[in-house]
This record gives structure tokens, sequence and C-alpha cells, in this order.
């Protein structure tokens, strides 16, 4: 059976510095994965290459057994794969309800558009409450939640969280983490890049540890919690 994602030896640079040099790993259906490393090794640029902001130098990536090389960004969330990007880049002058209708902007049912964004309020209670409010009024960890909503709304068949818990508080954080293990039994495929390694690890079914580019541990969420070097280098024991 072939995986809903497929990244085969991806490479993609900035200029002449390869910042991902020849990942691969594959995302199965209903799961939760996770990309775990410091600063500048590589995720955020994975997840802008695997939705088409960015064009890799070499390797392959399948969606559903379709190659996306060449797809542009638009057609990739058409076919499923969602983005919710590092520092959340909602519209702060749309309303609430105006940010989450442009995350649909490619749908043409109504119906089910407002179902959708019922969903959303559902998620995220107080955005419902402040639907007509200018999106940026809200705290970071609100402005957070309306960018989850905003790429669930294009109804993804793999939504790409990158760093959601990244400025909150630790009780806005922890939210945000149940969010995603409450899409995750609702069968959302999640493919997750996190700062915070054990809370992913501890949601994520796989997890693949990035070090400069490259993947250097791959194994279960609860193995990689349990490894030595990783409990070393990103949970702060000794």
């Amino acid at each position: 059976m072939t995986a809903l994602l497929e990244v085969d030896n991806l490479r993609v640079a900035y200029g002449k510095i390869e910042a991902v040099k020849g990942i691969s790993f594959t995302v199965e259906a209903g799961q939760v994965v996770t990309l775990i490393g410091t600063n500048g090794a590589g995720k955020t640029t994975t997840l802008r290459t695997l939705s088409g902001l960015l064009k890799p130098l070499d390797g392959t990536i399948r969606f559903e057994g379709r190659p996306l090389a060449g797809v542009p960004a638009h057609r990739i969330v058409a076919l499923g794969l969602a983005h919710s990007p590092e520092g959340r880049h909602i519209f702060p002058r749309l309303t609430i309800a105006e940010n989450l209708q442009l995350g649909a902007f490619l749908r043409k049912d109504g119906e089910g558009i407002a179902k959708d964004t019922q969903r959303v309020y559902d998620l995220f209670p107080i955005l419902g409450e402040r639907a007509r409010q200018a999106a940026g009024t809200l705290s970071g960890g609100e402005q957070q939640m309306l960018a989850m909503g905003r790429a669930l709304m294009s109804r993804p068949k793999l939504l790409m969280l990158d760093e959601p818990s990244m400025g909150l508080s630790p009780i806005m954080m922890q939210r945000i983490m149940a969010t995603i293990t409450e899409l995750r039994a609702s069968g959302t495929t999640i493919l997750l890049v996190e700062q915070n390694a054990r809370a992913a690890l501890s949601l994520a079914d796989r997890g693949h540890v990035m070090e400069i580019g490259k993947i250097v541990l791959s194994g279960t969420g609860a193995d990689l919690l349990h490894d030595e070097s990783v409990r070393k280098a990103y949970l702060g024991e000794d």
C-alpha cells in the first residue's frame, strides 16, 4: 500500500548553501509524524518544499502516489496538502471569519465551507466568539489557532504544522497540543515540526531527528523519547 506522502532523497539549497541534504521519509494516512532538531536543521525548509514554496535541487516528492515536481503551490493545496506556516502569517486587518474564508479559496461548496467553518469554531471556541474581530487583535496563541483553522478550511488530507507552539505560554501550548491530539483522533494526518521535542514525540506515531540538513535518527515517537542521545540533546536530560 502506497504511503500518503513519500519523500525520497530530497535536496534543497538557498543559493550555494544546501539546507536539506538528501532526506527520505514517509507519512502513512492517519499518522502523526514529527521532525525535530535544532534551528537550522532544515525542518522548515522541508515543509516549504513539500508545499511548493521552494524548488528542490534533487529528489522526489509523491503525494498519494503522484509526483509533485513542477506542481504550483495552489495546486498542491487543491490536491489535499495544507501548510500552517511558522510565524502564522495571518492577515491582521481581516476578520477571523475572513481569514478562514481565505483558507477555502479553492473550494466552491458553500454548504461544506460553512460546515467546516463551524468545525473550526468547535475546535477553537474563542474564534467563533470573535469571528468579526480583526485577526491582528488576537493574542499569539489565538493567532496560532486561527492559522491552524485556516489550513483546515482547505479540508486537507495531510496537515503540515510548523512550530505551532513557538512563543506561546505553557498553558496555551498545552491547548494547541491537545487540539493536535483531537485532530489525530478524528483521522487527520499530520506532519509536525515542533521545537518542544517532548510534546511532539509524545503524540507522534513516528519521528525523525534532523541535524544540519540530514535525518540522523528515526523511530517511533515512544522509542525516540527513550533514546539516550535524544534525551540528552533535545529533552534537556543528562
